[in-house]
């Protein structure tokens, strides 16, 4: 399965855009924002990515970064979108 990050600055717009996106029938969890993406809040929204379109237009202009994680039989890959 292919999954997306959604990557904010701040721990309560996480939050938020969590709750928006289960009000919005859409699973997700959150979970600790890899290393390998920077220094952010420390927590990351992970969804599946047949959401993402639906899981952006939610996100209107809030300040968030995207990234696309894909699994490999070499490991995990991490993507900007």
């Amino acid at each position: 399965m292919n999954y997306i990050i959604a990557v904010f600055n701040s721990r309560s717009a996480t939050l938020r855009f969590a709750n928006t996106l289960q009000a919005n029938h859409i699973p997700c969890a959150i979970i600790n924002t890899p290393a390998s993406l920077g220094r952010a809040c420390g927590i990351s929204v992970k969804f599946l990515s047949e959401f993402y379109d639906k899981a952006r237009m939610l996100a209107g202009k809030s300040q968030v970064k995207f990234y696309s994680l894909n699994s490999t039989l070499n490991g995990t890959r991490i993507n900007k979108n």
